[in-house]
């Protein structure tokens, strides 16, 4: 396989003498998506400030779905101009990336992202209190549960609208993710991405304890897991004495030239490449929610709360997987002879363990969760195809899946008792006979999932299985199929409850949301239908998308 078909070759930066110093060339034009949506985090903040508390929801909206807009309208600007392709290059002092994948997947993650916020502002699923409307999170997240401070807060109308600048830092960290060309920019986008959702996933206006446990594992492992990425980092750049990707690769390759004297006894030494790049390799599997690192994938999905869901399991997996697969055929494809056999290990044991466990689950954000980690195995048997296909059958995958993440959750918010949410999957019974409308949306969802024909979810899971097979990875794709077959029968079995089940008498409601969250599922269904039935426009888009610049 030759690897050098999945990269251009940028130009090198021009020498300069010794005892210059030059200004640093910021290419503003080509960073204008992850600066409008860091620009308008940071307006968030100062309307926190300055804008009256009865004021800031609807600030706060309009700002982030304006922010969101326009960084994608940059995006596709960038794409048009040919920076995904011609002119591609490197930015930002060799920091960030401007290429097919790096711009695909920054166009996922913004759009994804601009649904979600939808599901953010949703303010009609629950009565109001004293009078006021009241939304997924917590009246104030400093508030003790339960204490008298959170009650006046309660009764005071109090938002946390803290949430909308919070997910804008996150999706800035999630675009600089993909984009990353050197081992530092990449933990630094690992960080701003992953330090909002900790907050995030503390602030449910129900069930806070949960929600709280929730933040503090996702706290905890995370931040193992960014500490095990950090330790790998330090070491590739013992062995290749720089951080930046292109280097890696020479060294790797034997290519390099030059070498600095301080480094020259390390330099080039494999052990400290293979245990460097396992320990980086695990810190983006802990965010893909690969085993054996997904311990924290259900209970924090189970109690986040259920936007935050949402956002995470769409936005996040794209933002890991874009870094995993510039990491993988850009700085380490003379290794996959190395990294192949364990990425066989870890898609293998993450899709047959999300499917069986998925089966024994009686909560029906758990039951996600675990589809998320199924799903997380069948897109890294894309990953290991280690082809062109591979690459864009994982784009398109990745924003397959989004989608349908996103709407799906969405779902789950409508149905309602008088906790909150009725996630229990027994007050899921006969949810086809109180509302068919909300029953068979979420039933496309699943089958989607599923990856039954005329849906994404068949699309994408083609595409990958076909990569993975061209790779010479067909056992890979035997041990999939099986999978999706095992994953298909907790999915149906959702389906048969729903439309075969008598309801019990005192089930939950489904709840009549604004259109926000209509838009939201709307959304949802309308990709997982067209990417189903008519996805080869997509297929060519990511195809065309999925030469990385080096």
């Amino acid at each position: 396989m030759d690897f050098h078909s999945l990269w251009t070759t940028a130009a090198g930066p021009v020498s300069q003498p010794l005892d210059a110093i030059t200004a640093p060339k910021i290419e503003y034009a080509q960073l204008a998506p992850i600066l409008i949506v860091v620009g308008a985090a940071v307006l968030g903040i100062l309307v926190e400030a300055v804008v009256p508390r009865r004021a800031r929801y609807h600030s706060q909206l309009f700002l982030s779905v304006v922010a969101l807009g326009a960084a994608f309208a940059s995006v596709v600007a960038l794409a048009v101009t040919g920076h995904g392709t011609t002119k591609a290059g490197i930015s930002a002092m060799g920091a960030i990336a401007v290429d097919g994948p790096a711009l695909f997947l920054q166009g996922t993650i913004l759009l994804a992202s601009l649904v979600s916020v939808f599901t953010f502002a949703e303010r009609r699923l629950d009565p109001a209190r004293h009078g006021h409307p009241v939304d997924s999170f917590a009246a104030e997240g400093a508030a003790v549960p339960g204490s008298d401070h959170e009650q006046a807060a309660v009764k005071a109308g109090f938002t946390t609208t803290e949430v909308f600048p919070l997910v804008l830092f996150a999706i800035t960290g999630m675009l600089v993710f993909p984009a990353a060309n050197d081992l530092l920019t990449l933990f630094v986008g690992l960080e701003v991405l992953s330090l909002p959702l900790y907050l995030l996933c503390a602030l449910a206006r129900r069930k806070r304890l949960m929600s709280q446990e929730a933040a503090v594992k996702y706290f905890l492992l995370g931040a193992f897991a960014s500490a095990f990425l950090l330790f790998g980092i330090a070491l590739l750049y013992g062995y290749a004495g720089s951080v930046s990707y292109a280097r890696i690769a020479d060294v790797v390759d034997g290519a390099v030239g030059t070498v600095d004297p301080a480094l020259a006894a390390t330099m080039g030494s494999d052990v400290l490449l293979l245990i460097g790049f396992a320990l980086v390799l695990m810190g983006l599997l802990f965010k893909v929610g690969a085993v054996p690192f997904h311990m924290w994938t259900p209970d924090v999905y189970q109690g986040a709360p259920t936007p935050v869901t949402g956002f995470m399991a769409a936005a996040t997996k794209v933002a890991a997987f874009g870094a995993m697969l510039r990491l993988l055929y850009v700085v380490l494809p003379g290794l996959r002879w190395d990294w192949r056999p364990v990425m066989w290990g870890v898609a293998i044991v993450t899709m047959l363990a999300g499917a069986v466990v998925a089966i024994t689950q009686t909560d029906i954000k758990r039951l996600l969760a675990y589809s998320s980690i199924a799903h997380a195995g069948f897109i890294l048997a894309g990953v290991i195809a280690a082809t062109p296909s591979g690459v864009s059958s994982v784009l398109f995958y990745l924003a397959a899946y989004s989608f349908v993440t996103i709407g799906a959750f969405a779902v789950v918010t409508l149905v309602r008792d008088a906790g909150g949410e009725a996630t229990h999957l027994s007050k899921w019974a006969g949810l086809g006979r109180r509302s068919p409308l909300v029953a068979a949306v979420f039933a496309v969802f699943l089958l989607a999932f599923a990856g039954i024909p005329l849906t994404s979810g068949f699309a994408g899971k083609f595409a990958v299985f076909k990569a993975a097979a061209e790779g010479g990875a067909g056992a890979l794709v035997v041990v999939g199929v099986i999978a999706s077959a095992i994953a298909a029968f907790f999915y149906i079995r959702v389906i048969v409850l729903m439309f075969f089940s008598e309801p019990a008498p005192e089930g939950p409601t489904v709840a009549v949301p604004s259109a926000l969250t209509m838009t939201a599922i709307g959304v949802g269904i309308a990709v997982t239908l067209v990417l189903g039935v008519a996805p080869q426009y997509f297929l060519e888009l990511a195809s065309q998308a999925g030469v990385f610049v080096r």
